[in-house]
């Protein structure tokens, strides 16, 4: 569960990004973050891995504080930033580096996510294009099989194809006790794969609702119309 109570964050003191936002977030569904380019989505993500700290209120995460960094709290969360990075190194050499973090990481299912996505292991992974070492970042931390997902615009960069890879990747391997929160400002990229959306814009949360909820909303509008 993540919990963020008053928060306030600003790169600038005199002027703040967000102030007083509070929100609690459940496992057991796969989140769409949603607003437009600048509207603070990845500086929220980043406060709740713990790469930025709120000037006030506070974030927990599954209980732990994400600022403190420590090793019990990364081990059960994954964040992939929009832009990856990848070192000069080959496939089997990351997972023999990185691996060892992630308690629950599972080589067979990695080997497997790598082959659905299309990822060719040829060579150093620098020497990849930018959407084959996003769809291998990608593969890496599902792999993890962490609690929490983190994923800051994972369909940039990624062909059509791709992108149907993704949403199929995504459904097949979440689970109840899983958290994947997914941020974009292209909602058709992620068509029948939330089940609940949040939206902010100038720091503000304009909406927190499932999709049942704003589906049946819109129907009762459409019904009282027709009606009217």
């Amino acid at each position: 569960m993540i919990q963020i109570n008053n928060l306030s964050f600003g790169y600038d003191k005199k002027k703040l990004l967000y102030e007083g936002l509070s929100l609690n977030i459940e496992p057991g569904s796969i989140y769409g973050l949603l607003g437009k380019n600048g509207a603070g989505k990845s500086t929220l993500l980043k406060n709740m891995i713990g790469l930025l700290f709120p000037t006030k209120g506070s974030i927990a995460v599954n209980g732990f504080t994400p600022k403190k960094r420590l090793p019990s709290f990364l081990e059960t969360i994954y964040f992939i930033p929009e832009e990856v990075y990848v070192p000069p190194l080959t496939v089997s050499n990351y997972m023999k580096l990185f691996s060892p973090f992630y308690p629950h990481f599972d080589e067979a299912k990695f080997a497997t996510y790598l082959e659905q996505l299309d990822v060719k292991d040829k060579g150093k992974l620098n020497t990849l294009s930018f959407g084959q070492q996003k769809k291998f970042i990608i593969a890496f931390a599902l792999a993890c099989n962490t609690k929490v997902l983190l994923l800051d615009e994972p369909t940039n960069g990624l062909d059509i194809p791709s992108k149907i890879r993704f949403r199929k990747l995504i459904s097949a391997v979440f689970s109840e006790d899983k958290m994947i929160f997914i941020s974009t400002h292209q909602i058709r990229d992620l068509d029948n794969l939330i089940d609940k959306v949040i939206i902010v814009d100038n720091g503000q949360l304009l909406l927190n609702a499932s999709i049942s909820d704003i589906a049946d909303k819109l129907c009762f509008k459409s019904v009282g119309s027709i009606a009217g």
